[in-house]
């Protein structure tokens, strides 16, 4: 029998630092860049009232720094001492946030828990299961040169925040990777009491990436399992890792796609054909903002996991968008990976539709899927068929070789000799 999930009781970090309502975000930027904090819990006398993320400050890069923290607040989600680590982890994901505050039954904070304390806690928990590094890696969102300027990341501090991006140089080697808290850097400087890092013949963020990259990036080879890679992760104390093979542009395994291998797995099994449970992330489409779009995929994508349903029981559906980085094409491509008891699943398409494109992948899933459940079936009848021969012997060789042939058992090269 599998050990019980931890909670959150026994992940989370007690009496986490906290800000006062009325603390300036100068205050809040100079945590983040000495504790490594990304979020940080914000109090008007001792209760919760939110929390202060680094992306919700740097949305609003034109504030002043002494800007009150409590006109900047996002609203997490609270989780309570008995969560455990797989509904922590599907909060978190669902959220787009990498902690969230454990509160009691009166609401008071308890603590925080981020997917570092989960991943740390993952590899115990992956090391019965098969997936390599390559199964749930992702081409990342966006690849940055040692050349660009920082100024070009701050619209895409969103991705930043869900893991470091891939810093090349002019051969497209990869020599590091950049994050939110090394863009974080560029907005504090603890020496000049929270003012901004002027630089001379520029502003801020007019600076190169490669001055701010971590180097050499965190790598782990093709074959490397899940479990292996968290312990990398925790180990290095990063919240990503690139998959490096020979040929390939690098590839991402984040804190999120190690979470999604346990996401949905604290729930009770329930019978094949039932969707309610299954988590669907969809990302990759930040920008669209047109509702009938976004409710015709939920629509393809409910119609296409209750095929799917009917050959396995899927856990997760994870839904990619990633436009293609030119103006003389509107295609973008498409990447779909299912996660089921049966295994994971995986689709690509490219195009220039997008609701054909989530079509196609569907159906590709369901194609897998179903082939699974036929070959399980076949292996179910070869088994009965075997079993049935064992318990009556045949004396007659030609009988003999027709049920075996009948079975799928026959082995011309056995036969041959």
């Amino acid at each position: 029998m599998a050990p019980p999930w931890p909670t959150a009781a026994e992940l989370m970090t007690a009496r986490p630092m906290t800000l006062p309502h009325d603390a300036p975000v100068a205050r809040a930027l100079g945590l983040m860049r000495t504790r490594g904090f990304h979020e940080i819990p914000v109090l008007r006398k001792s209760r919760l009232i939110g929390m202060i993320t680094f992306e919700s400050i740097a949305r609003r890069a034109s504030r002043p720094l002494d800007t009150k923290v409590e006109h900047l607040l996002i609203l997490p989600p609270l989780v309570t001492p008995s969560t455990s680590l797989p509904d922590l982890a599907e909060e978190l994901l669902a959220n787009g946030l990498r902690a969230a505050p454990v509160v009691g039954a009166r609401g008071e904070l308890l603590g925080i828990v981020s997917r570092t304390d989960l991943v740390r806690a993952l590899p115990l928990a992956l090391e019965a299961r098969t997936a390599r590094v390559e199964e749930i890696a992702r081409a990342p969102e966006l690849v940055v040169h040692e050349n660009d300027l920082c100024r070009h990341l701050i619209g895409q501090v969103r991705v930043l925040e869900e893991h470091p991006l891939p810093v090349l140089d002019r051969k497209e080697r990869l020599v590091g990777a950049v994050g939110v808290a090394d863009l974080g850097r560029l907005f504090w400087r603890p020496t000049q009491g929270g003012k901004r890092d002027v630089h001379a013949g520029g502003g801020t963020l007019d600076v190169k990436v490669g001055s701010i990259m971590r180097s050499p990036a965190v790598t782990v080879p093709v074959g490397t399992s899940a479990a292996a890679a968290a312990r990398r992760m925790s180990e290095e104390k990063v919240s990503s890792v690139f998959v490096v093979e020979e040929g390939r542009s690098p590839r991402t395994v984040g804190m999120a796609e190690l979470l999604q291998l346990v996401v949905g797995k604290g729930r009770a099994s329930g019978p094949r054909g039932r969707i309610e449970d299954v988590y669907v992330e969809i990302t990759g489409l930040r920008g669209s903002g047109d509702p009938g779009l976004l409710a015709e995929i939920d629509h393809l994508v409910a119609a296409g996991l209750r095929r799917i349903a009917q050959h396995v029981r899927p856990t997760l559906l994870s839904v990619h968008f990633a436009p293609h980085a030119t103006h003389r094409t509107s295609d973008l491509t498409i990447e779909a990976r299912l996660h089921s008891d049966d295994g994971i699943f995986y689709a690509s398409h490219t195009g220039w539709n997008l609701l054909a494109g989530v079509s196609d992948l569907l159906e590709e899933l369901d194609g897998q899927t179903r082939r699974v459940r036929e070959a399980r079936r076949r292996r179910a009848r070869t088994a009965r068929s075997r079993a049935t021969v064992e318990e009556s012997p045949v004396d007659d060789p030609e009988l003999e070789r027709r049920i075996r042939t009948a079975t799928g058992d026959d082995d011309p090269e056995e036969d041959a000799s």
